[in-house]
């Protein structure tokens, strides 16, 4: 099964300079625990992620005001993609390695055309215990996001 047969297309994305409050309001009103971060609306060029945890920690816990821009929070070195012609057995190890819940799909210009979470890959790979060890694996304690 390809990434593009379970990611989420066109995911929302904001931009560097959008305040964290706007970016935590778009989280809630789309239900959702992270955020693209991509150059410019028109080339959507990924160049980070936040996440509500982002915030939570490095603006609110930090005394920072809601208006700091994303770009002070956001992650964006060694950020882990995928393509959606790749398989989803190649997202579900990027996933396990990095201890990420969510991945963010580009296309081959490095421009964002879709998201695949931990859920997708749950209830749409073919593979439950490739799944199961994938879920098992995102969520030990530890990795590079942790903090």
């Amino acid at each position: 099964m390809k990434i593009q047969d379970v990611m989420t297309r066109n995911p929302r994305s904001i931009t560097p300079d959008t305040p964290a409050r706007e970016a935590a309001r778009l989280m809630k009103d789309e239900c959702v625990g992270v955020i693209p971060v991509v150059e410019n609306e028109s080339s959507l060029k990924l160049v980070g992620i936040v996440t509500d945890r982002d915030i939570a920690l490095r603006i609110v816990g930090a005394g920072k005001s809601a208006d700091t821009p994303v770009r002070d929070v956001m992650s964006q070195d060694n950020l882990a993609t995928r393509t959606p012609d790749e398989d989803i057995g190649d997202a579900m190890d990027t996933m396990a390695a990095e201890q990420v819940r969510r991945i963010p799909i580009v296309d081959e210009r490095g421009s964002l055309v879709g998201i695949v979470s931990q859920a997708d890959v749950v209830r749409k790979a073919s593979d439950d215990k490739k799944a199961e060890r994938t879920v098992e694996r995102i969520s030990e304690p530890g990795g590079q996001h942790s903090t």
